[in-house]
């Protein structure tokens, strides 16, 4: 595998593949890889000819009191378990080639709307950065295919907005979350909790599920909801939110809606988990 810090770099060897009608594929991440980092770097070999992973812990998308400065760095180990995934090149920049002017004088992408609620209601500015440095990161590799988690499920709408109202000739595709045997989806910031917080962690996946089932059951949306939150509590979470949307636009659901999405974050110790469960009703 090819590392580089350099844009010409990463740009010259994806040319090289594209004169040899190559195809690329593009994983974005910040490293501290898990399970499911290295199921997309898979995913996306199966489907293009080549698989370009970039590292980047992008400070445009932390807020002042989040955990830029903590988040973990263990670039040898994750180069490795690439390498091993079937990855090629790897891209890894610093802030200063990524943000030459700085953050305050960067130009940057907003995707109005679908930003602003959920998790970009309790971290404003945060898909902002997001969707700024996938942009960025998109105009230097030039991929065929993007390959994001699932996990995130807002950030992955905002990436297709993005994609779709910037033209940008990018398929982008959505893998389904990995989780630990618990139920607990993987996360970078999975490695905050205490041995006594990972074993009460898998109750958030198990509050969402009973969400739905009680959705599909016909119980009110407020019912499932209040009960959900109250079996969060009682397991040491805090709830930041926990909310049923519309699956493709995340309106507030309507009685009528039939592709429901049910997002929820919550904190527990130092750590905020996020996660989802994509449903029809």
């Amino acid at each position: 595998m090819i590392t580089s810090a350099h844009i010409d770099d990463i740009r010259n060897q994806v040319r090289a593949w594209r004169a040899k009608g190559e195809t690329v594929a593009f994983v974005p991440t910040m490293g501290n890889l898990h399970q499911g980092h290295i199921t997309l770097v898979k995913e996306a070999a199966k489907k293009c000819d080549h698989v370009v992973v970039s590292i980047f812990v992008n400070p445009m998308q932390f807020g002042q009191n989040e955990d830029l400065d903590a988040y973990p760095r263990t670039l040898e180990a994750d180069s490795q378990a690439l390498t091993a995934a079937g990855a090629e090149l790897l891209f890894t920049p610093t802030p200063a080639i990524i943000y030459p002017k700085g953050l305050a004088q960067q130009t940057y992408v907003e995707v109005p709307g679908i930003s602003d609620v959920l998790c970009g209601a309790s971290r404003p500015g945060h898909f902002r950065g997001v969707a700024t440095v996938v942009c960025k990161l998109f105009n230097i590799v030039q991929p065929d295919v993007a390959f994001f988690g699932n996990k995130d499920y807002q950030q992955l709408l905002v990436i297709r907005t993005m994609v779709e109202d910037l033209s940008l000739p990018i398929e982008i595709i959505g893998v389904d979350t990995i989780r630990e045997a618990s139920g607990l989806a993987m996360s970078s910031r999975n490695g905050y909790l205490t041995a006594e917080e990972k074993a009460a962690a898998p109750a958030l996946k198990k509050a969402i599920d009973a969400m739905a089932q009680g959705i599909k059951q016909g119980v009110s949306i407020e019912q499932v909801t209040a009960e959900a939150k109250a079996s969060l509590i009682a397991a040491g979470f805090t709830p930041d939110y926990l909310e049923v949307r519309h699956a493709t636009t995340l309106a507030h659901a309507e009685t009528t809606d039939q592709a429901l999405v049910i997002l929820a974050a919550a904190y527990l110790g130092k750590a905020r988990l996020i996660d989802n469960l994509r449903f029809d009703r």
